[in-house]
């Protein structure tokens, strides 16, 4: 839980960086929701802290993360979404290379519970640079760009 929804984004990545998918998962609801940059969802608190355990401990075992910028969108006195940049250094490629750095989008949903700020749902986006959607053509996914 976090004191406040501005904390959630810092406390995810404390979590990261330390290896530690159990406490990047009682940030969740038992019952939360998450989507990965993807297009993974896992629907409860024990599937996010497996899925984030596996990823830990093997292409992001050297990574890093740190929120670049944070906004917070107060809905109601209970319920805030928050919108974090992210930078992602030390991804590990299939053969062990060091990739490199990612930048992303995340948003949480998240309530105030009474030990705390809690994450209802979230969704991890990937930010392609020169790119505005995607195209799937003869089964390969690719970045596009129209505007050229």
């Amino acid at each position: 839980m976090a004191d406040t929804p501005e904390d959630i984004p810092h406390l995810f990545a404390k979590a990261w960086n330390a290896r530690d998918a159990h406490a990047l998962a009682s940030l969740f609801v038992e019952d939360a929701d998450f989507v990965n940059v993807v297009g993974l969802w896992w629907h409860n608190r024990d599937d996010i802290e497996r899925a984030h355990h596996y990823g830990l401990t093997t292409f992001f075992q050297s990574s890093e993360i740190s929120p670049r910028r944070i906004k917070v969108r107060q809905v109601s006195d209970d319920i805030a979404i928050i919108h974090t940049r992210w930078r992602l250094r030390g991804q590990l490629g299939k053969e062990g290379e060091q990739l490199d750095t990612r930048f992303a989008i995340m948003m949480f949903v998240a309530e105030r519970q009474r030990s705390g700020w809690a994450v209802l749902a979230a969704q991890n986006t990937d930010i392609v640079p020169g790119a505005e959607t995607n195209t799937i053509s003869n089964g390969t996914m690719r970045a596009a760009d129209y505007r050229k």
